[in-house]
């Protein structure tokens, strides 16, 4: 593999690994914030509207930021009919095939992503609900989870070809 696809994916796995290690810790924020709730309300009678909400915006960070470290631990979920009894270079060019249609799907998901972060931060949109927060911000998290899953799946095609050769990445 040429040089500047080594650093590619080096520096893709570099960075989800950072984030999505970042990202982990958000579970003890959403706890956190969830735990706030019924105690600052039954112990001193504070309501506070925005928890749950705040809770629902730190777990979609979670998972999406966490989206591409989830990919270089190999944990998202994949049909295992064949694909167990195929030796290691099939699965790689089976995961290569695979992973350009994930690629095109991600491609048109962080399109619709800047467009709706555009719309946010524009016209100041904010969330329908009592609390009424700004939407950009959670939309601009949501964008940088696809761009990083985005990423990570262009370093796994290139980790698969490289594989698939019968090369190590």
């Amino acid at each position: 593999m040429p040089k500047a696809v080594v650093t590619f994916v080096r520096s893709v796995d570099k960075l989800n690994t950072v984030v999505g290690i970042f990202s982990m810790y958000l579970v003890f924020m959403m706890i956190a914030i969830l735990l706030y709730e019924p105690i600052a309300r039954n112990l001193f009678g504070i309501s506070s509207i925005w928890a749950v909400e705040m809770a629902q915006f730190t777990m979609a960070a979670y998972y999406l930021l966490g989206g591409g470290f989830s990919m270089i631990l190999k944990g998202h979920v994949r049909m295992d009919l064949l694909y167990g009894r195929w030796s290691e270079k099939k699965k790689a060019k089976v995961d290569a095939i695979t992973s350009m249609f994930l690629i095109f799907y991600l491609v048109f998901l962080l399109i619709g992503a800047y467009s709706s972060i555009e719309y946010a931060v524009m016209y100041g949109q904010k969330n329908r609900s009592a609390w009424a927060p700004y939407m950009a911000p959670i939309k601009i998290i949501m964008g940088t989870g696809v761009l990083l899953m985005l990423l990570q799946s262009i370093a796994t095609f290139f980790k698969d070809i490289a594989k698939a050769r019968g090369e190590k990445l």
